[in-house]
Parts: structure tokens; C-alpha cells; sequence
């Protein structure tokens, strides 16, 4: 036997869509992760980028559990005494809600030039609406995986 390893011709990628409305963020960022890194595959090959494309919707009504919505989030500016903060509810309820699920997938990819090309595969839309309908996405039913993965408002 010897041991399969694949290379770039061997990759087949897939658009896959997923509904985050009602969707616990912890659970959903490692199933994303999962996904962008190719790992479901049976073909996985840790050196190659061979996971999916990932749509992401309603990531504005991604859930929390416990008092992670009053936990902050730290950031700097780079001048002297720039540091700053906002909690996760804030963010969420801001601008740019998608930045929470899109923190959260990349903190859950190991470091590096590779977790950084499998990252522009993600793409994250605070609402319904997303312009990746010509490539004919795959829905993926998080919700239904696992009971755990949903949580009531």
C-alpha cells in the first residue's frame, strides 16, 4: 500500500452554501474550517489547498452562547496608545456583522501561507442575498447535523 498524495490536479472543488441564521458561531466557524481546509475529503492532503468554496448568509443572525456577546474584542491601531475595543454584540449589530464568522474561521486554521489562500475561499454576507448563484451551490444544512449546532434567540 502505499500512502495517496495529491496534487493539484487531483483537486476537484465545490461551491457550498450555508445558512448561519439560528446557528451557534463556535460550531459553525469549525465546520467552515473543516471545510476550507478540505478535510472531509478522503483524499486530504495537509500540503495541498483542496477544500471548498464556502458561502456564508445571515451572518448577522449567528448565535452565542453563554455571556460571549459582552466579551471584547481587542484591537490596534499602531500609534502609540491605539489600542481599542468592542464586544462581540456591538460588532454584530454594527456595520459588519460577517467579520465575527470570518474571525472566527481563521482563528480555527492553523497559521500560514496556506490557511491565508484557503481564507479567499470564504465568503461571508450578513444577509439572504449573495451573488454566487451562477456557481450553483450545494446547501449544506448545519441545523440538521447535530442538534447542539442551533440555538433559540
Amino acid at each position: 500500500m502505499k500512502t495517496f498524495s495529491a496534487t493539484p490536479a487531483d483537486i476537484d472543488k465545490q461551491w457550498i452554501l450555508i445558512d448561519a441564521e439560528g446557528v451557534v458561531l463556535g460550531r459553525l466557524a469549525s465546520i467552515i474550517a473543516m471545510r476550507l481546509r478540505g478535510k472531509h475529503k478522503p483524499s486530504f492532503t495537509p500540503s495541498q489547498d483542496m477544500g471548498d468554496n464556502v458561502i456564508v448568509i445571515n451572518a448577522d443572525k449567528v448565535q452565542l452562547t453563554g455571556k460571549k456577546r459582552e466579551k471584547p474584542n481587542y484591537w490596534h491601531t499602531g500609534y502609540p496608545g491605539g489600542i481599542k475595543s468592542r464586544t462581540t454584540g456591538q460588532i454584530l449589530e454594527g456595520e459588519h456583522p460577517e467579520r465575527v464568522v470570518m474571525q472566527a474561521v481563521k482563528r480555527m486554521l492553523p497559521g500560514g501561507p496556506l490557511s491565508r489562500r484557503q481564507m479567499t475561499h470564504l465568503r461571508v454576507y450578513a444577509g439572504t442575498e449573495h451573488p454566487h448563484e451562477a456557481q450553483n451551490p450545494t446547501v449544506l444544512d448545519v441545523k440538521s447535523m447535530n442538534p447542539k449546532n442551533t440555538r433559540e434567540a
